[in-house]
């Protein structure tokens, strides 16, 4: 015991195991999540044996969180991103799960609703929805010729409780699918996101004002899916920088701490930060609210994981585009060898390409 202890003493911090929740996780190195655009099927919504090959590749992580997958159709923004609403997505996934269970790998869903970032090419010509009716600037994904985002409709207050319904649906669904836990996408501005965020919500109802009613929607998805798999199978991805899809606070270091503070009381496992290091960064102030596991993301390299890891910032990393070029990542950071290089193009590519044919370190 003392040797695997001095052992422990002297690896890498990101080698480290880390309990998450009622989890224990080999390591720190955790996968984040990354839309790719390969579901198939009828509804081109349907993980498939590509997507199982793709993840149990990086079955190594500590934790893979899923790319974000849409709770119902009209949750969806992107093409050929998975869902997770039909039988057909349930079994897909599954698939997918039990491959990497078999390899020792532990998976959580990211459950996720575009809200305003979509347009009617996606949605069988409805309007997306949104807390208010303001598009953000931009062009809709994956479309050619440019298309712009259109103004979504206003949800309606007596809407809200069945967009909860469905997030709770997906949760239900995720645990058929035999996923080890989901995380929440609130992040990037997105629905919740875009209810949390005073720039993209003005509304004068009971979802909408002070920060206590900004972040109603997002405790009330939290609470619904804590209620199917507990609260420390549950994790929320957040950016505090509001960075994407024109998102803005007047008050950012208030509506964070805010829901940092009522995360910490509902007990979830963890939180998954997407905001890189800077001197302006919430992270620090929030981490201290959270008396959960903090996740950093974006950005990090092996030298500023380890020092962030060191000073107590973050219990563990998330790595996103150098876990697309380097299935082999937590070997590589064990063994001291150089990573793979991206190449973007291919990330929304179909098929093989930039997706499972990056090399293995023993290639």
């Amino acid at each position: 015991m003392d040797a695997q202890r001095e052992q422990i003493k002297n690896m890498s911090l990101l080698l480290r195991p880390l309990s998450v929740g009622d989890l224990y996780l080999r390591n720190r190195i955790i996968m984040a999540p990354l839309t790719r655009c390969r579901a198939s099927g009828a509804d081109g919504r349907t993980p498939n044996a590509l997507m199982a090959q793709y993840y149990l590749q990086r079955a190594d992580a500590g934790l893979i969180i899923t790319e974000a997958t849409a709770i119902s159709p009209m949750g969806v923004g992107y093409p050929d991103t998975p869902g997770i609403w039909s039988t057909d997505h349930i079994e897909g996934w599954r698939k997918i799960t039990r491959a990497v269970r078999a390899r020792g790998g532990k998976m959580f869903l990211q459950l996720w609703h575009v809200g305003r970032v979509s347009h009617p090419l996606y949605l069988k010509g409805q309007l997306p929805v949104a807390p208010s009716s303001m598009a953000p600037d931009g062009y809709v994904s994956r479309v050619r010729p440019p298309v712009p985002f259109v103004p979504p409709r206003a949800l309606l207050t007596e809407e809200i409780p069945q967009l909860v319904r469905q997030y709770k649906e997906a949760a239900e669904n995720a645990m058929k699918a035999e996923f080890d836990g989901v995380e929440i996408h609130g992040a990037n501005g997105y629905l919740i996101d875009q209810f949390l965020q005073s720039g993209s919500n003005h509304r004068i109802d009971q979802y909408g004002g002070c920060i206590e009613n900004r972040a109603r929607f997002m405790m009330e998805v939290t609470d619904a899916i804590i209620s199917v798999w507990g609260p420390q199978r549950v994790g929320m991805h957040l950016a505090p920088r509001r960075d994407s899809h024109c998102m803005s606070d007047a008050t950012p270091f208030s509506t964070f701490s805010y829901v940092a503070e009522q995360l910490a009381q509902r007990k979830i496992a963890f939180i998954c930060a997407r905001e890189y290091e800077a001197v302006d960064s919430l992270g620090p102030g929030i981490r201290k609210l959270f008396n959960g596991i903090y996740i950093g993301n974006e950005k990090f390299t092996l030298a500023s994981a380890e020092a962030a890891l060191e000073r107590g910032d973050v219990d563990a990393v998330a790595f996103g585009k150098d876990f697309i070029a380097t299935p082999d990542l937590a070997k590589r950071i064990a063994m001291g060898k150089k990573w793979n290089t991206p190449r973007p193009e291919t990330y929304y590519e179909k098929g093989k390409n930039g997706y499972i044919d990056y090399p293995f370190l023993d290639e």
